[in-house]
């Protein structure tokens, strides 16, 4: 009763990791059907071991049958493993340890375990490992020692593989892989002096489940080092994106300050401006860094601006500051085609909007008007007051913060308009 509680429970087992195995998903598809087949061929040993026990000395038709047939299962079985175990290793090697072809010392095992299926098969005919008495009951014969020769011999042969090439298993499968051949052949050793337990396939039981496992947790880290890997490429493409765009920001700004040799380097201290006043705003350090980059293309529609226009000596015509108007929508047409930043194109769409409504191109009011652009346009009025231009001086400190107070509320937002009159009033900038 109890050897068949064992069985029944080892069954289990099997069976549980075959499911399991099935539906794993980190594991490659043809590690996932050698370990199926381990744990499928460990259930026919499990049962052809303890049938052959069961019927051992019934002299029926039925019971000479299945002793003889379950017998050699169970012989056969126990070498297909140590081959399937065979093929597992090799699959490591050449897939984890990158070797080019299958190790000498694997091709020997399989060749081994090929002349001891001969020999088992011949053995059925002869009586060289066993045979079975007129009452059919199993007894060893001369030979039997050299049953557990081949799959002893074969399981050396592995474990000196295993250990040689060492270095190119991880060291997750290195110790289960390792005790997959120690284990059995210790076992097997005890197994010679021992009848009516299988310890051999009980370890072989065991030693499946932990490979198993060890096999998971392995394949998981592999995933997770790959997840890494892309997470870490994505992160790099992301870094040359983000250089790239910082290039072509640079080259622009170069390109829209050297049209005009009386604000040069105008784009940049709006930048500078527009980053001050969002980190007392209390923005975060990547919003701050993102109003900078808006901000330093607020003007690249001055690019289409004919230069004789933006350099005029004086104050503009009526038709002339109707072209100069046009600029911001230049400037949304050009960076609206920069579809990997759609948010450039804000600060040059809206810095001319008015908080009271009568600004342009939209005329869009209050809150209406992108926060972003609100901070913009204090800072670009602020720098237009505060540089020379080609019809006029810089004006005076009390200047400009009188502009700025009497636009808080209709040209302005209120609330960038008190953070830029108070960095004024600081001397902050």
């Amino acid at each position: 009763m109890i050897r068949e509680y064992i069985m029944f429970t080892l069954v289990g087992i099997c069976l549980i990791l075959i499911v399991f195995a099935f539906i794993t998903k980190s594991m490659s598809k043809k590690r996932k059907l050698i370990l199926i087949l381990m744990a499928s061929t460990a259930i026919v040993q499990l049962i052809s071991d303890r049938l052959s026990y069961h019927y051992n000395g019934d002299i029926t038709a039925l019971g000479v049958i299945l002793t003889r047939v379950s017998k050699f299962l169970a012989y056969a079985a126990y070498l297909f493993i140590i081959y399937i175990f065979n093929k597992y290793v090799n699959d490591l090697l050449l897939t984890e340890g990158e070797l080019p072809e299958t190790p000498k010392l694997l091709r020997l095992t399989e060749l081994i375990l090929a002349i001891g299926t001969t020999v088992l098969i011949v053995s059925q005919f002869t009586g060289f490992y066993y045979f079975y008495d007129e009452n059919n009951v199993y007894t060893r014969a001369s030979g039997y020692f050299v049953s557990y020769l081949f799959p002893t011999f074969t399981i050396i042969v592995q474990l000196v593989a295993i250990i040689k090439y060492r270095k190119n298993l991880r060291k997750k499968l290195f110790t289960p892989i390792l005790l997959f051949t120690i284990m059995p052949l210790v076992a097997s050793v005890f197994q010679f002096f021992i009848h009516g337990v299988s310890l051999t396939t009980i370890f072989v039981v065991g030693m499946i489940a932990l490979l198993y496992c060890f096999s998971v947790l392995d394949a998981n880290e592999l995933i997770e080092t790959a997840h890494q890997k892309e997470v870490d490429a994505l992160k790099e493409k992301q870094r040359n994106v983000d250089i790239m765009i910082e290039q072509t920001i640079s080259a622009l700004v170069e390109a829209i300050d050297a049209k005009d040799r009386y604000t040069n380097g105008h784009s940049r201290r709006v930048a500078d401006f527009s980053r001050m006043i969002a980190k007392e705003a209390e923005k975060s350090e990547a919003e701050c860094e993102k109003i900078h980059r808006i901000a330093l293309l607020h003007d690249i529609g001055k690019i289409g601006i004919p230069d004789a226009i933006i350099n005029k000596q004086g104050k503009l015509t009526d038709e002339e500051y109707a072209v100069i108007k046009t600029h911001p929508k230049i400037g949304r047409e050009i960076l609206e085609k920069i579809t990997i930043s759609p948010e450039l194109a804000i600060g040059a769409s809206f810095h001319h909007e008015r908080y009271d409504g009568k600004g342009y191109p939209f005329g869009l009011k209050g809150e209406e008007i992108p926060e972003i652009a609100r901070i913009i346009a204090v800072a670009d009025s602020y720098d237009a007051m505060a540089s020379k231009r080609s019809y006029r001086d810089m004006l005076p400190k009390e200047t400009i913060l009188g502009e700025l107070e009497k636009g808080s509320g209709t040209q302005f937002d209120p609330e960038f308009t008190e953070i830029m009159m108070d960095l004024v009033e600081s001397d902050a900038i």
